[in-house]
């Protein structure tokens, strides 16, 4: 094989260190908490479950409106949406787009005084878990257009003049995009390219983006682009709407991926793009903090699908594992196929429970929410892609048949093998698993860095490193002696969970293992100090621990809201009680892995790997890859491709 090209670098391109770029995310977060967050508290040892429970509920009217869209986003899905045929043809029909339109599908979330249905994000989420399930592209077509696009940064940050001009055409004729990641840049954003520079009243935009979800159909775009530093402008990443069809936006290709396979995703390519100054999103520079503070609910988009295909893979298990059977009985009943099942089937409860009570939780907008959408999207796109592997692995070799290669042999065509491909995604789509594993990490540790940050920042003076001492002193003279006990070692506490099933001594062990997650996190802060960021193995666990008591504590809140309403409340309760002891033995393990792992050994292999020194283990095979560049030239200036923006009228 001959040499690999050298990666063509864009002139533009900013070089950044790994301090500045980890200056530029801290400055997009959130540094407040104004509002109250259980997943926050969670983390420091507290185990608020006043701040969820009573599990609230949305309103009569919510619920009348949402119960009807559902009525009839059902029956639309059901006669005019052909899942096999977008299978095949990896193509959403324009007329079944166009019945999605008119169904007022593309204003969920769209207050109804723009043209709107305004949807409560429950309901919009259990739309999408609906429409998901009869084709997940076209559930990522309506997510990523009022999710991440145009709507909701301007229901957050816009103008009453951007609201009026874009929310109408994105409720009922316009498709949206969000535009961040470039060929170079994922979620490193400090060394974004795409530029925006001021000629008076106009900005001019020159760039690559890549991965640009609806990007290939959308009418309007929002555009990440670095406005230069200038007398008159603060300069830095900012947010425009962008008219897809202006002179010099070119979607220069349509990507295809192993799943979502009707997914309208592209590269698009600005030139020379001119856009009105009125059409600038917030202030100059606020271009992350608007992506990170639009994700905050946006997130919660894709858990909400993942509890769709939870409930497809439960489904399909059940009729399955009833029908087939091996040595005399259905497959069902021996116990290595069973144990899948009751993982399936508790796993989708506490998904559910996971979405649904994070979602009331923003249309409350009474608690602080960041850390629970993201502990969602983290959870729900790893176990749904669990749950999907299991079902491939119930069906057997169907499992890893095509549903098109069934149905010409004459069998129910069940797409299990596309719903694995189709999950794929979700642990990389708005933020890979590793990364959520750090956002959500930073978020749980920064109390103690707002009192001891100085202490392990190695460019503070001593000065400054006294004064947080002390601060810190006092702060963790309060915190660590409430980390010794508490209600979960008492054995009448949270006795309002015990009704025939009694999920009390979960509750018990949830606040028990906070504080004990607590006590790990601050030992090992004093352990490793300003290292500690490099320890990304056990901040996973750290949070993957928390996901974990999250959902035992969302699952236990449901099962009683169930009761408490006649709805299936004892299963419900046995429901939670089986999830609840499967989570407790991944808690267990997780915490034996903060202490015993092969983290510095891995490290080590990593540096021999990338320095070669273990390349004689690859000899024996051939390499199908082409030998082109492992990033594409992004440097500025016109296309010189075909344009395949294709809009949809």
């Amino acid at each position: 094989m001959s040499a690999t090209p050298e990666t063509p670098r864009s002139p533009s391109r900013p070089t950044v260190t790994e301090r500045e770029a980890r200056q530029v995310a801290e400055a997009a977060r959130e540094q407040d908490w104004r509002k109250p967050s259980f997943a926050k508290e969670l983390f420091l040892g507290r185990f608020r479950l006043d701040l969820i429970h009573p599990h609230p509920l949305p309103a009569d009217e919510h619920v009348q409106r949402g119960e009807e869209f559902l009525a009839k986003l059902r029956d639309f899905c059901e006669t005019k949406i052909d899942g096999a045929r977008i299978e095949r043809d990896a193509l959403i029909p324009d007329d079944v787009i166009t019945g999605l339109k008119e169904l007022g599908a593309f204003g969920m979330k769209i207050d109804t005084k723009y043209g709107g249905l305004g949807l409560t994000q429950v309901y919009y989420n259990k739309a999408l878990a609906l429409v998901g399930s009869a084709n997940p592209a076209i559930g990522a077509l309506l997510s990523a257009h009022q999710s991440i696009g145009v709507p909701q940064p301007l229901k957050i940050f816009g103008t009453r003049e951007q609201k009026e001009t874009f929310l109408p055409r994105c409720a009922r004729t316009d498709i949206s995009a969000f535009l961040l990641t470039e060929p170079d840049v994922g979620s490193d954003p400090a060394r974004l390219a795409t530029t925006a520079v001021p000629e008076g009243d106009e900005y001019v935009l020159d760039g690559v983006k890549l991965w640009t979800t609806n990007g290939v159909v959308a009418d309007l775009l929002v555009v990440m682009a670095r406005v230069p530093k200038s007398e008159g402008h603060r300069g830095g990443i900012t947010a425009f709407v962008v008219e897809a069809a202006s002179e010099g936006v070119t979607v220069e290709n349509r990507n295809a991926f192993m799943g979502l396979r009707g997914l309208e995703n592209g590269v698009t390519r600005f030139h020379r793009v001119r856009v009105p100054a009125a059409h600038r999103i917030g202030e100059e520079g606020q271009g992350l903090k608007i992506a990170l503070t639009t994700l905050n609910t946006g997130r919660l988009s894709l858990p909400a699908m993942c509890v769709g295909s939870g409930k497809w893979c439960l489904k399909i298990a059940r009729e399955w594992s009833a029908a087939r059977e091996q040595w005399g009985k259905p497959v069902a009943l021996h116990e290595a196929v069973g144990s899948k099942i009751a993982f399936i089937a508790a796993t989708t409860f506490a998904l559910e429970a996971v979405v649904d009570l994070s979602s009331q939780m923003a249309d409350e907008d009474r608690n602080d929410i960041r850390i629970e959408a993201a502990l969602a999207k983290l959870y729900g796109s790893e176990m749904a892609w669990l749950m999907a592997d299991e079902l491939v692995q119930i069906r057997g070799g169907r499992g890893f048949e095509t549903a098109e290669s069934l149905r010409a042999r004459g069998e129910r065509a069940v797409p299990a093998e596309q719903m694995l491909r189709d999950l794929r995604i979700n642990r990389i789509f708005e933020g890979s698993t590793e990364i959520m594993h750090l956002l959500i990490a930073r978020e749980a540790v920064d109390a103690h860095l707002s009192v001891a940050g100085d202490l392990i920042d190695p460019e503070k003076s001593l000065g400054d490193k006294a004064k947080a001492g002390a601060g810190a002193g006092l702060f963790y003279a309060k915190w660590l002696p409430k980390l010794v006990a508490g209600p979960g070692q008492l054995p009448g506490s949270y006795g309002g969970f015990k009704h025939g099933v009694d999920l009390s001594g979960h509750l018990r062990y949830v606040e028990r293992t906070s504080r004990k997650l607590a006590r790990s996190t601050f030992y090992a802060m004093s352990r490793w100090q300003g290292r500690m960021e490099t320890k990304q193995g056990f901040l996973g666990r750290i949070v993957d621990i928390g996901a974990e008591l999250f959902a035992m504590s969302a699952a236990c809140v449901r099962a009683e809201l169930l009761r408490g309403r006649g709805e299936n409340g004892r299963e419900a309760y046995q429901l939670a009680d089986a999830f609840c002891r499967q989570a407790r033995i991944r808690v267990e393990e997780l915490f034996d892995r903060l202490w015993t792992n092969t983290d510095d050994i891995d490290r080590k292999v990593v540096k021999g790997v990338l320095s070669g020194t273990y390349e004689w283990l690859e000899q024996g095979v051939i390499d199908p890859s082409d030998d082109g560049p492992w990033i594409a030239d992004v440097s500025p200036g016109p296309s010189e491709r075909e344009n395949a923006h294709r809009p949809i009228r």
